[in-house]
């Protein structure tokens, strides 16, 4: 009989023991809801990189809006090639906006405007226009603005995202805004864009007029 209980009181010890060893240390716990309280803190506060984007452009067109921003420009002609006037916005002798228009002795006109963060361009404005005659009489003739615009997100160099919109405006219109045309997500093809803006910030300190870019 005492051999049984001896038995029956060691069992109930390595029982103990075993359900001891098994739980979980009060700190251990702590740590752990600690780094998942952080991870979901950090995963609910990351910001999706488009939206960091518009914060940063709107800052900066406020910014050039009220004409906040110095400011430098050159004119170039290049005869038979596109002429064009390209304008530099600088804060405190950083660029923060270069804006690039041009145009061809034909029907077609363009602009580029790079809005630049630790020198790269964060985003890109590009604005194409053709016009044709359409209509009207020789005395007032109507014309007809074929556009494309395409806004570039770019991030470390690279597109994250761009967007397209086309739209056409008569000279006879009334409503002449396009703001309620959707944009449609497209390939981006950059390369040229990104080609022209290191040849622009070659410029950045010229004045007056020059032959060609």
């Amino acid at each position: 009989m005492r051999a049984l209980l001896l038995t029956a009181s060691l069992l109930l010890i390595f029982s103990c023991k075993n359900e001891k060893d098994q739980t979980p240390h009060k700190e251990s716990i702590s740590k752990d809801s600690l780094v998942m309280k952080k991870d979901s803190v950090k995963t609910s506060t990351s910001e999706d990189p488009i939206d960091q984007i518009k914060k940063e452009y709107a800052a900066l067109q406020t910014q050039l809006e009220a004409k906040k921003l110095g400011q430098s420009k050159f004119i170039y002609d290049c005869n038979d090639e596109p002429s064009g006037e390209v304008t530099f916005h600088s804060d405190k002798n950083e660029i923060k906006v270069i804006e690039h228009f041009y145009a061809e002795h034909s029907h077609f006109s363009g602009s580029e405007k790079y809005f630049i963060k630790d020198g790269k361009p964060f985003f890109i404005f590009r604005q194409e226009t053709v016009w044709n005659f359409d209509g009207g009489t020789p005395e007032k003739p109507v014309t007809k603005d074929d556009i494309t615009e395409t806004r570039i997100y770019l991030q470390n160099g690279k597109p994250l995202k761009c967007l397209e919109k086309k739209y056409s405006i008569k000279s006879d219109q009334k409503e002449k805004t396009a703001d309620n045309i959707p944009s449609k997500e497209v390939q981006c093809n950059i390369d040229k864009l990104l080609t022209t803006f290191q040849s622009l910030l070659q410029h950045k300190d010229q004045k007056g007029q020059i032959k060609c870019l």
